[in-house]
């Protein structure tokens, strides 16, 4: 009789930047909306109508709650970069050609709308400046406001090293000046107090599947966002009733148990990081590793080439690079580059991010892993054997 092979265990999913798993408590409220929600949430003369339209409210509410607004200035989009165009839209209604400043490590969709803009001259564009911890310079900002700016682009956490930037600082800046702001809060929702920016924020971003709930949603919170907003989300279409309602929740879930899931997964990311360092001697972190996401560890090990990494690992743990928004790309990434991080560990970086369902063994499991396959490439370039 032949005997079976034990079934291989799941990879370890340490990817939580790009995307976190669905809480189970958002999946069963989804599907309780799917059964007992049929009604198109416009459709208020009837009562199935406006048990949906009801059911929005109740999500609206929640966002507000985590974010710190009035509900009725959260504005469900299809997802965070639809929202960052939608509040670039409000910005340009409101203000004509733009004279924006943004740091030049935020996330791809950001600057993707922006360059689109500049391309149709929309807008002008000024870069400011970071430090090697990819931290925001703020006398680039300042000087920046001091010759003259519509609109402030900054993101309340760096997606790829976590760099927690002094968004609140950097926001009562503008504020004196008159300039307008949006904030991209897809990687802090959940993991920062956002209340504090939302109080000076013109524009924040959200989104669903960051904080443990559906792909496909976001949220644009506006709560100065002037006559223009009902003529820009004009088109949104039928609401995703299911969706919102499961941002909704994953936004309550988040609002409640923030504190205890940054304790757990703080606790994860520094066992994650002693056991790499105890086991690579020349194990390089990066980012502000005093000001930065409490589930986040962006590292370089010299010597040891993200892709040798990938290919070696990839059916055994969930890691990337990079932002997913340029996954398979062959070059270091535009974070890195402007952390002005030197080539050859550009190439050895590697993103990781524990998360709410990540557990102890799973980190364990991980750095013996990684160690594993660092130690084997080192050793096949020693010998210089292909990896």
């Amino acid at each position: 009789m032949v005997e079976r092979a034990a079934p291989l265990p799941p990879p370890v999913y340490l990817d939580h930047h790009a995307s976190t798993p669905v809480d189970p408590r958002v999946i069963d409220a989804m599907c309780e909306a799917m059964r007992t929600l049929p009604a198109n949430p416009n459709s208020v003369e009837h009562g199935l109508g406006r048990q949906a339209a009801a059911a929005i409210t109740t999500a609206r509410a929640d966002v507000a709650s985590l974010v710190g607004c009035d509900p009725d200035d959260v504005h469900f989009t299809g997802t965070a970069s639809d929202a960052i165009r939608k509040a670039l839209q409000l910005a340009l209604a409101a203000r004509g050609r733009l004279r924006i400043a943004a740091m030049p490590v935020e996330h791809p969709a950001t600057i993707h709308a922006l360059r689109q803009l500049e391309r149709q001259g929309l807008a002008s564009l000024h870069w400011l400046k970071v430090d090697n911890c990819a931290q925001l310079c703020m006398d680039s900002l300042h000087a920046a406001l001091r010759q003259g700016l519509d609109l402030v682009c900054l993101m309340a956490a760096n997606n790829e090293v976590g760099t927690v930037y002094p968004v609140a600082q950097a926001l009562s800046a503008c504020l004196d000046m008159e300039v307008l702001t949006l904030v991209d809060a897809t990687q802090a929702a959940g993991r920062i107090d956002l209340v504090p920016i939302a109080l000076l924020a013109d524009y924040l971003v959200l989104s669903g599947h960051k904080i443990y709930g559906p792909k496909g949603i976001g949220v644009l919170a506006a709560p100065r966002s002037g006559p223009h907003l009902e003529e820009i989300f004009a088109q949104a279409g039928t609401p995703d009733v299911p969706a919102i309602v499961g941002l909704g929740t994953a936004c309550r879930i988040a609002c409640e148990e923030r504190a205890i899931e940054c304790a757990h997964v703080l606790k994860l990311r520094d066992r994650l990081e002693a056991g790499l360092r105890l086991s690579l001697d020349h194990l390089v972190v990066n980012g502000d590793t005093g000001n930065r996401l409490p589930h986040s560890l962006h590292v370089a090990i010299p010597g040891v080439p993200n892709d040798a990494v990938l290919a070696r690992v990839g059916h055994q743990l969930a890691l990337s690079t990079g932002a997913a928004c340029a996954s398979g790309a062959q070059e270091p990434s535009h974070v890195l580059r402007a952390m002005a991080l030197p080539e050859a560990l550009a190439e050895t970086a590697l993103r990781l991010s524990v998360g709410r369902f990540t557990t102890e063994q799973d980190v364990d499991r991980a750095v013996h892993i990684l160690v594993g396959a660092a130690r084997a490439i080192l050793s096949a370039r020693q010998e210089n054997i292909p990896c």
